[in-house]
């Protein structure tokens, strides 16, 4: 008789996961503090030089889609058909879920007459260009989704990894230099939307998907070189950390760029500093595994566990507190150093709070649709982490 085995789980997934989208949030809710204190104040310049820091977290996701797509994909004999069927809506009921819940709260906050017209052409809108409520993310990853196959195909076909890995990050860099210096003297009014408004373009991402692809692949080489490599990597880390400071002020002083433009996530020292960034975090993810066989607090353990089985739920749903925060801010009149003391628990609070909605709404049945999950009744949980086998993680990204 076969024996069978549970799939085998990756903790140090989750800690990544907790790390990247409470990253997201707090990059969100330091641009809403940022917004509300008086311009060229010394507590506004240090959340806008200080803001390049926690660029990575976007690119993070990217990175974690790739890996994990990567991870459950590259050794099966794939029906494509049946992939893209799961992949799309499974993700799909939320991207649409969420944007018509988003538009017509818009609607009512704002006061603006509810109608049919006015709401089916808002929520048209919203779902064909994803440029409204960080819904953005999404819009690349059904792309993704679309080009997966090619991507699975590219590493099978060639044998030189590292090659590809090599020449995607080549053709990125090239192509973000293009972006900051070239396209900005560019008429792109007549250009195709998703050329248009590149930050939706899957291919302005590509090179976070292949790398996560290598990863996948190459998992115990890549990780055995991090742990090898840890300090050093650690101590680059901090560095270009330190170099996105420099970084806003070359572009606001030297380059005279707009605001925008300066924290832009496009910009070929940021590619650099996310990918470094990414495989710190890696090894963060790893020393995660290492400590929760070694006596970490099980409070601990269980809070990460729980972050990052609702962890893209809280993406989908962050519109709602950072909203809310936005709102209080605003009615908030303080000087600028006070809303710098206030910002930890603002961040704690918009952290709590979509947390809260995102763990409802997988713990009710039938609400964990809403957050890409199935609902517990027909969920089955995977227990034991067994490191004789392949690595690998599901999930709905």
């Amino acid at each position: 008789m076969a024996i069978t085995h549970k799939r085998p789980y990756l903790y140090e997934v989750d800690l990544m996961r907790i790390i990247f989208i409470f990253g997201v949030l707090l990059n969100h809710t330091t641009t809403a503090f940022e917004r509300s204190m008086a311009i060229g104040s010394n507590s506004q310049v240090f959340l806008q030089a200080t803001h390049l820091i926690l660029h990575f977290t976007r690119m993070g996701f990217m990175f974690m889609t790739g890996l994990v797509l990567v991870l459950n994909y590259y050794n099966r004999k794939n029906n494509w058909l049946t992939f893209w069927r799961k992949r799309y809506v499974s993700v799909g009921i939320p991207y649409v879920a969420w944007n018509g819940i988003f538009v017509l709260g818009t609607m009512i906050a704002s006061g603006v007459a509810l109608s049919g017209t006015n709401f089916w052409h808002n929520f048209g809108h919203a779902l064909l260009y994803g440029d409204s409520f960080y819904m953005y993310y999404i819009l690349v990853t059904f792309q993704l989704y679309l080009l997966f196959p090619l991507l699975v195909k590219l590493f099978k076909h060639f044998k030189h990894h590292l090659r590809i890995v090599l020449i995607s990050m080549g053709v990125q860099l090239i192509l973000l230099f293009f972006i900051k210096y070239g396209l900005p003297h560019i008429d792109r009014d007549s250009w195709w939307y998703i050329f248009r408004a590149y930050g939706v373009n899957v291919l302005v991402y590509q090179v976070y998907f292949v790398f996560g692809a290598f990863v996948a692949i190459h998992y115990h080489e890549v990780d055995e070189f991090i742990k090898r490599y840890a300090k050093a990597i650690g101590t680059l880390t901090a560095v270009l950390a330190l170099g996105t400071i420099g970084l806003y002020f070359f572009n606001m002083n030297i380059l005279h760029l707009t605001l925008a433009k300066t924290l832009e996530v496009h910009q070929p020292y940021i590619m650099i500093y996310d990918i470094v960034m990414i495989v710190f975090v890696f090894w963060l993810g790893r020393k995660y595994a290492y400590w929760r066989e070694h006596g970490l607090s099980p409070t601990i353990d269980r809070f990460i566990r729980s972050g990052a089985k609702v962890s893209f739920g809280i993406y989908l749903v962050q519109t709602i507190p950072i909203s809310l925060l936005t709102w209080l801010l605003s009615i908030t009149k303080l000087p600028s150093w006070g809303y710098l003391i206030l910002l930890p628990v603002g961040y704690a609070a918009v952290a709590a709070i979509a947390f809260a909605i995102s763990w409802g709404c997988y713990k009710i049945y039938p609400f964990a649709y809403l957050i890409g999950r199935r609902p517990i009744k027909k969920r089955k949980e995977v227990l034991n982490y067994d490191k004789t086998y392949k690595p690998t993680n599901e999930t709905t990204n």
